[in-house]
């Protein structure tokens, strides 16, 4: 099975939505079971909460469900646990490299990372935008987690 967690700051955004489309997709193409796919914050403030309103909103017009998601923060142990730990922007990934047990500092990156031909390296935060950066952050996480997916495939057929 394929762990992957993204990070954000409080868990009711990118890193929801990002759980959202990427299992999404993996359901869609039937490789649900092969996959572990969660969501985590690097701040506590919003643990148990669901994503926001706007996220949730967007991603409902595009086909995602994310009302079953609670927000949780990352944790020592999911570091450990998820073979892919991805962080939105790069004070997620700093948080998570200080977060990180020694000799496993360098397994979180960016999440987009994995989509260089976006020409991006981060996801800005929809938080208290309006609708449209919420459409942005969906645009780029839905491009994300195609390239993501794409690798996990290609990677899960040659093991």
């Amino acid at each position: 099975m394929i762990g992957v967690l993204f990070v954000c700051t409080g868990n009711i955004c990118r890193s929801p939505t990002a759980e959202g489309v990427l299992r999404a997709m993996v359901e869609r193409e039937g490789m649900g079971g092969a996959f572990r796919i969660d969501s985590a914050g690097t701040y506590d403030g919003h643990a148990g909460e669901p994503p926001s309103g706007p996220a949730i909103a967007i991603a409902k017009k595009r086909g995602y469900d994310l009302t079953a998601l609670r927000a949780r923060p990352v944790t020592v142990e999911d570091i450990v646990a998820f073979d892919h730990v991805l962080g939105m922007d790069r004070t997620h990934l700093a948080a998570l490299r200080k977060l990180a047990p020694k000799g496993l500092t360098g397994k979180p990156r960016l999440f987009l990372d994995t989509a260089p031909h976006l020409g991006l390296r981060e996801v800005a935060d929809p938080w208290m935008g309006d609708a449209a950066d919420y459409e942005r952050a969906l645009d780029i996480i839905e491009a994300g987690c195609a390239a993501l997916f794409e690798q996990l495939r290609a990677s899960s057929l040659t093991a």
